[in-house]
């Protein structure tokens, strides 16, 4: 671990206090995490300023317009400035400081100015400026020196990281949407480099790592750092994309300063603009923003969906879209490596949702059921509430593996952690839990032991899948002709398209009935009507008798059943049941053991529409994980002697409260 870290983050937090009454707490962030940067990139560049403007210099009379390749060369990094500037030199104009500050940044690279522009600071130049505070901040920061002689790669991580967890932490209102616990992600990252350990500390091991939706890159830095302290001669080249354009300066920033490539981070929606298309990698991690909607690129996911299908990132389906939590998985299953050239793994943060939301013929169920079929699913482990900052709910690690171990296949592990956490002493916005290192270590060997306990369920795949039946019952209906309901046939369309002489003409028909009679047989009640039809001359279409039963009849379990034109019974919708047929089981037999014997003349509805769309067979197949249902244990109720002396105990001490208030 480096030394002394701390002592330079604390010096540069404390820069912010210049800003106070100018700026929100909030806005810190604004001001010094760009200057942080600047002053790195401003003490690297000084290292070979005088080759690279010498350089500039002869390029320009040479007309050259690509002049980055030459000076990269000259600079010997991949960052360089034109300006003969310096935080010093800036300094000594403190009258034309905005001015000149920002003629600074514009002579950097373009892959470096796009980090600023993305910060947007020349707005933040112009407001320290109109407050009097430019010159101040840029004096402070110029105090401190960020040469990598002084201060290494490692360290300057580091320091830069501190830096962003405080400001996460400070604007946690918002600090949900882009950061991540940094206790979380350490634990999401054991999970998937625990069984490649062996791999990793192989000599000279190269690997990837990806975040589809990095924010300001936490998960990428701890992943990286992990892989350094397990083997400093291993290389994990670090891959990240993000749509909010401040995160992304932040977490390409952070690359640049740590010598990793800022051209891995790209911006843009992961989901319209693929900055990784046909690139693959050996890990990925994400904590996509919960519950948000993904209806502004709706047409575009479920064109690719129809259009390309499982070739494709989004071939499963597509969720609800007021939750697109499901595209990112899908869009980082996309990016797996074939099994065969060493597999990918995977850990993303959910939250209930896409355990259970959504039936059968739901785009929810067809991913659960596209992921577990291909028994890609490893483990779900179950978080503590208020773990998050912005919001309380409980959360969930999905792991997931395209080469899983001989042990674990088949087969998902549930780890229930709801109660490991450490109450905070002071709660940051919904964040009043954390994760200590002994919990991060339990969660992690309980996922390496891989054994049913209290805390942990190994489940067979096979075992979240079912097929929805439907279950129908015989209609049976009585019929009476009384005038409320003669008249009730106004509200039947079918009744009210004929003309009105026709109308009357059913209506008066419908009275030469018996009011008194109440028909039990719909056949019956049927050859009554046509008789009485015959005799005063009326002739209608069946659409009129369908109106006529539905207005004159209602529902009577005496009545008879209702028979179709075959001497089949008809079905009852209001009685019509799904019933849920656990998968591996034959869902007539499973009808005739679980059904039949409670419901008299039930019946599966075996309509081809109720066969499954994939294997043709019947009943359409579900996914669902009911986490909780594996983990719930029977309390029976209290003695009802014991709540009753309670009762009598507490009836006491009001009683006694009460007359010492009257005795007052």
């Amino acid at each position: 671990m480096v030394d002394n870290f701390n002592e330079k983050a604390d010096f540069i937090w404390s820069i912010a206090d210049l800003l106070r009454g100018d700026y929100k707490q909030s806005e810190y962030q604004k001001v010094v995490l760009p200057l942080t940067v600047l002053r790195r990139l401003d003490c690297v560049t000084a290292r070979n300023k005088d080759e690279v403007l010498e350089r500039y210099e002869q390029l320009q009379k040479q007309g050259i317009e690509n002049v980055a390749p030459s000076l990269k060369k000259a600079a010997d990094a991949e960052v360089y400035n034109t300006s003969e500037y310096t935080f010093e030199t800036l300094c000594n104009d403190p009258d034309n400081i905005a001015e000149n500050l920002q003629y600074y940044i514009n002579q950097y690279d373009e892959e470096t100015k796009e980090i600023f522009e993305k910060f947007d600071f020349g707005h933040q130049i112009q407001r320290l400026d109109d407050a009097d505070l430019l010159y101040k901040v840029v004096r402070q920061f110029a105090e401190i020196d960020l040469h990598p002689d002084e201060v290494a790669n490692e360290e300057m991580g580091y320091i830069y990281e501190e830096l962003i967890r405080k400001f996460n932490e400070l604007s946690n209102e918002t600090a949900g949407e882009h950061f991540t616990p940094r206790e979380v992600i350490e634990l999401m990252v054991n999970l998937i480099f625990q069984e490649d350990d062996e791999a990793l500390s192989e000599q000279g091991a190269v690997r990837t790592v990806f975040d589809p939706a990095c924010g300001t890159g936490g998960m990428l830095s701890v992943a990286e750092e992990y892989v350094r302290q397990l083997n400093n001669d291993a290389r994990l080249h670090v891959f990240g994309q993000e749509l909010n354009p401040e995160s992304y300066a932040v977490c390409n920033s952070d690359m640049l300063i740590k010598g990793q490539e800022p051209d891995n981070i790209v911006y843009g929606n992961s989901f319209t603009q693929d900055g990784f298309k046909d690139q693959r990698f050996d890990y990925m991690l994400s904590n996509p923003p919960f519950g948000v909607s993904w209806k502004k690129v709706k047409e575009e996911i479920e064109r690719e969906h129809e259009e390309q299908g499982f070739a494709g990132r989004f071939g499963a389906g597509t969720p609800r879209t007021n939750d697109g939590a499901f595209l990112f998985l899908q869009h980082m299953i996309s990016k797996m490596k074939p099994a065969e050239e060493g597999g990918s793994r995977i850990a993303i943060v959910f939250n209930g949702s896409p355990l259970f939301n959504g039936g059968p013929n739901s785009g929810e169920s067809a991913i659960r059921r596209w992921i577990l079929e291909n028994d890609w699913l490893e483990a779900i482990v179950g978080l503590p509430e208020n773990l998050f900052y912005n919001t309380g709910i409980r959360t969930y690690i999905w792991v997931l593996s395209n080469d899983k171990p001989e042990a674990r296949k088949d087969k998902v592990q549930l780890i229930d952690a709801q109660d490991l956490y450490a109450e905070m002493d002071e709660s940051l916005g919904e964040k009043r839990h954390e994760l200590a290192q002994e919990h991060i270590d339990e969660i992690s060997r309980i996922f390496g032991d891989l054994e049913a306990n209290g805390r942990s369920k190994v489940v067979p795949t096979e075992e979240f899948g079912y097929r929805r039946i439907v279950i129908d019952r015989p209609l049976r209906m009585s019929f009476r002709a009384t005038d409320d309901r003669i008249e009730s046939l106004h509200d039947e369309r079918a009744f009210t398209n004929r003309d009105e002489e026709t109308q009357e003409a059913v209506k008066e028909a419908l009275r030469t009935l018996d009011d008194d009679k109440q028909w039990m047989d719909r056949d019956e009640f049927i050859n009554e009507v046509e008789l009485a039809f015959n005799m005063q001359g009326v002739d209608v279409r069946n659409s009129v008798y369908n109106a006529i039963e539905r207005a004159l009849g209602e529902r009577n379990d005496d009545a008879e059943i209702v028979t179709d034109g075959n001497g089949n019974p008809e079905h009852d919708g209001d009685l019509r049941e799904r019933e849920r047929v656990p998968l591996g089981t034959d869902p007539r037999e499973y009808f005739e053991e679980e059904v039949a014997p409670y419901l008299d003349n039930a019946w599966i509805n075996e309509s081809k529409k109720y066969h499954d769309d994939k294997d043709g067979e019947l009943g359409v197949v579900g996914y669902e994980i009911n986490f909780d249902r594996y983990f719930y244990e029977y309390k029976p109720p209290r003695d009802l002697e014991e709540i009753d002396a309670e009762l009598e105990s507490n009836l006491k001490q009001i009683n006694s409260l009460v007359d010492s208030v009257i005795d007052r």
